[in-house]
């Protein structure tokens, strides 16, 4: 995962000591719904690339049994030639259509890591590269599991002067660049700021800073399909 977003999940699945176990391994559906009122470019590293999605249309990929470090964002307000390369205000990704490394903050993140320990996938969102579309995640075949996270609030228009950006609301670690704010001395060494506490009492379930592992990253079955809606 890019920094710093990396740090959320990653470094929560590599402070554990256990090895991996792909006992149950299934690869998984993931549908991409746009249920705002504007076109959003949806993105999905490391399998998909990107697609436009018009109001109410969706996209599906197939994601192979033990992908880790895989997200999947919405890019807005984006331009693109007939070779697939322009620019996004949002969430772009090297200037292409099809992305292949991750997108440029801010950006809402649906992160996930498939058939890792005791063949659970990992699951969350991730406002550690800032927010720009609201979003649900959630488990398609709820048989397996019910979980769903959600981050719905107007945090654009209620983000704080130091971290407004065009199109979105910037992480502090984008702004400031600082280990408080970034954690990057390591896991286990950095705690809530102010401006990760104006993340977190808006999006409870979703990563404010990036070691946010107790009440963000969640865990279903290997083999589970699942949704992500922008503007749901």
């Amino acid at each position: 995962m890019s920094s710093p977003s990396k740090n959320s999940l990653i470094f929560f699945l590599l402070s554990l000591s256990l090895p991996l176990l792909f006992t149950l391994a299934h690869a998984a559906s993931f549908e991409i719904r746009n249920e705002c009122p504007y076109a959003v470019w949806a993105a999905a590293v490391p399998v998909g690339g990107g697609r436009r999605l018009s109001r109410g249309e969706s996209w599906t990929i197939n994601v192979p049994a033990g992908t880790t470090q895989a997200r999947i964002w919405g890019r807005t307000n984006c331009n693109f030639d007939a070779s697939g390369r322009g620019s996004c205000q949002t969430g772009d990704c090297n200037g292409l259509l099809q992305c292949t490394a991750f997108g440029r903050p801010p950006n809402t993140l649906a992160e996930f890591a498939l058939n890792q320990f005791s063949g659970q996938d990992f699951i969350d969102i991730s406002l550690v590269d800032g927010f720009n579309i609201p979003m649900e995640f959630s488990p398609s075949t709820t048989s397996r599991c019910s979980r769903t996270i959600r981050c719905t609030a107007d945090i654009n228009g209620q983000c704080p002067a130091q971290l407004k950006t065009p199109g979105g609301c910037n992480h502090p670690c984008t702004v400031f660049k600082t280990p408080e704010h970034c954690c990057t001395r390591g896991p286990g060494t950095c705690g809530p700021t102010n401006f990760s506490r104006f993340f977190k009492e808006r999006c409870r379930d979703a990563y404010s800073y990036p070691q946010d592992d107790a009440t963000s990253l969640f865990t279903c079955p290997g083999g589970t399909n699942y949704r992500v809606v922008f503007c749901p």
